[in-house]
């Protein structure tokens, strides 16, 4: 039975990505393993950026690199404050995808465990909205531990009353996208 010592965190921002953090951070207690914590700047969340402020002189590179660090920062306070080593990266790269940037860091660091928050979609809401887990879990080189939210909490917003909402995350280093009806 293997036992993860260096656990590869890729973050969002989005409730998913942080359901997968405290589960590594559950992980790494178990085993006294490290984690590092991952955001991806590319060219997606540049045009992101772009769209989000269209019209409005703005620094969409530099609001970026911030949203990042900021996410990247939380993310360390709340797994130091679990008594975790942890160290973060903030990749800026035009030509990487999100999959082979967190492909290439598992590499790198070496990691032993890439866990990824996802949101289970299936059918056309995959389809529509892709699968970044899906993509990353082809490109590992390393085992994948995919954390999806609690199905009663999946079950209880499909429940609600009133109309369905999207909120979408900007800017990111990925696109972020949380339905909830």
């Amino acid at each position: 039975m293997p036992i993860y010592q260096r656990i590869l965190v890729p973050l969002d921002g989005s409730e998913t990505s942080q359901l997968g953090l405290q589960e590594a951070i559950r992980l790494a207690q178990t085993t006294q393993g490290e984690l590092r914590l991952f955001h991806v700047i590319d060219d997606l969340s540049f045009a992101l950026a772009m769209d989000a402020y269209a019209g409005q002189a703005a620094d969409w590179i530099g609001t970026l690199r911030e949203t990042g660090a900021r996410l990247l920062e939380e993310g360390r306070r709340i797994a130091e404050a679990a008594g975790v080593k942890v160290s973060v990266v903030l990749h800026q790269s035009y030509n990487d995808k999100l999959p082979d940037a967190v492909a290439a860091e598992a590499r790198r660091w070496p990691a032993e465990l890439i866990v990824v928050g996802t949101h289970g979609r299936r059918g056309f809401g995959r389809l529509v909205l892709g699968s970044g887990a899906e993509n990353i879990l082809r490109s590992a080189p390393v085992p994948v531990l995919l954390v999806r939210p609690a199905e009663e909490a999946v079950a209880q917003k499909a429940g609600e009353a009133g109309a369905q909402h999207e909120r979408v995350s900007l800017p990111s280093g990925a696109l972020s996208i949380e339905r909830s009806s």
